[in-house]
């Protein structure tokens, strides 16, 4: 009966696991995935950045359009000038009006009106440049976008991968205290009824107590990694999600393709490598900021004013002052070059350019990182496969020895220590296999990761 037990205790580990791992209710990756890119806030905010920036190659294409300047105002004033010349800066009100040996302190209604109309319909490429530094500039955020994705969905996978492993581990290590609560009962009457001598109850109360340790802190490390995934997910909740092991602990993936890798299909290789374009392009709108710009100018306005054009007369009343005396118009070309510029633009481009070969150099070593991150995962898988095929058959011996022993020692044919050890090693060959399966899958996340395509690993998952 006693030998009955001590086999159940074997065999119940996969029992269990098995009816856990089919309850109903229990999010699957797919759908963690999804909601995390939903609801994360990082994600959002990523998203909500790119759209900025595509709004700033609208603003710059913009520049292409002529600018149509239109005003109107009424005004209550005196009007006295005197004959001289002043300079008009921004602070100034220009002075209109007549020229008179007193000043009249009586005001006036008067009425302005104006529209401009000025094209730049030749700048030597300075809008081009400015609209070419914006488009790379929303390119590179378009990938950091992707790898912001990418890196996400990493992420939450290897949270579910890691709260599956733990969550293994903890149900792993509640059997083995099942098991070694049986032992110590079993000890313990032995001791009790003469049979055994004390020192077996001591060691059997030992490993109970190390069995508990084991198992509470498996429990720990699964709790932890699961409110890591809720946070991944966006998730707001109190209760624990329940997650689906899928085909994580019962089948391995495929050996992989190891053809040539492309560095530009990782996004974060592409994004630094944007970048410096970027850079680049906005060296050469720095550059080409200098140059002048031919632009065609129209303009009409029209002016009303409470002084008679005919024979100066002041008329204080609103609608005389208010309609409009005369009209204009004006149509032109016109070209600004402010020279001085020169300078200070020169050493502005020379800044640009030390950036872009800054990150011209970050993305040379962002592909040599990723090359080595993808050759350190690709090992890691195999190795990890090697590992993961041989796990069963440790197991499966452990398994052997550890009934033996138990055998052996219900017949009084070894000691306790013996069974202990082969108890130990039980537990440690449950919990390797479990360690192994996982180790293999989450060596093809970081190969994912390295090639940037989450669908090597996703495609593998859901078959």
């Amino acid at each position: 009966m006693k030998n009955n037990r001590l086999i159940a205790l074997v065999v119940l580990p996969v029992v269990i696991f098995s009816s856990v791992m089919t309850a109903s209710g229990q999010k699957r990756l797919p759908e963690l995935l999804d909601e995390g890119i939903r609801n994360y806030p990082g994600i959002k905010a990523r998203l909500s950045e790119r759209e900025s920036y595509k709004k700033d190659v609208s603003v710059a294409r913009a520049e292409y359009m002529p600018r149509v300047t239109a005003q109107h105002q009424y005004t209550y004033a005196t009007s006295n000038s005197l004959a001289g010349a002043f300079y008009p800066n921004p602070a100034v009100i220009s002075p209109s009006g007549s020229i008179r040996a007193e000043n009249i302190n009586e005001a006036t209604w008067g009425s302005y009106t104006s529209a401009i109309v000025e094209w730049n319909v030749f700048n030597f490429g300075k809008v081009s440049g400015t609209v070419n530094a914006a488009e790379k500039t929303d390119a590179s955020a378009e990938a950091r976008y992707e790898n912001e994705l990418l890196q996400h969905k990493v992420k939450i996978a290897d949270a579910y991968l890691l709260t599956l492993m733990y969550g293994r581990l903890a149900r792993i290590q509640e059997v083995n205290l099942e098991r070694a609560q049986a032992f110590h009962n079993i000890v313990s009457a032995g001791v009790t009824s003469g049979l055994r001598a004390g020192v077996d109850s001591s060691l059997a109360a030992a490993e109970l107590v190390k069995a508990q340790l084991l198992m509470l802190q498996a429990v720990r490390d699964r709790k932890t990694q699961s409110l890591r995934m809720q946070e991944l997910s966006g998730i707001q909740s109190a209760e624990e999600i329940e997650i689906d092991s899928m085909l994580f602990f019962s089948e391995l993936p495929a050996r992989l393709d190891t053809t040539e890798w492309h560095p530009h299909l990782n996004p974060l290789v592409r994004f630094h490598q944007l970048q410096a374009e970027a850079t680049q392009a906005r060296s050469i709108a720095v550059k080409r900021s200098f140059l002048p710009s031919i632009t065609l100018v129209g303009a009409a306005w029209a002016r009303g004013s409470g002084i008679s054009p005919e024979d100066d007369s002041y008329h204080t009343d609103f609608s005389y002052g208010t309609k409009y005396r005369v009209h204009n118009y004006l149509l032109g070309v016109a070209t600004r070059w402010t020279i001085s510029d020169f300078v200070s633009t020169r050493q502005r481009f020379k800044s640009e350019q030390y950036r872009a070969i800054r990150d011209e150099e970050l993305s040379n070593e962002q592909k040599a990182r990723t090359h080595r991150q993808l050759n350190e995962a690709l090992m890691q898988y195999e190795l990890s496969l090697e590992q993961a095929r041989t796990a069963p058959v440790q197991l499966k011996a452990a398994q052997e020895a550890y009934l033996q022993a138990s055998a052996r020692y219900e017949s009084g044919l070894t000691d306790l220590p013996t069974l202990l050890q082969s108890m130990v090693t039980l537990n440690r060959a449950e919990a390797d296999k479990a360690i192994a399966y996982m180790n293999v899958w989450r060596s093809l996340l970081a190969i994912s990761a390295a090639k940037g395509d989450f669908s090597i690993f996703l495609n593998a998952v859901v078959r």
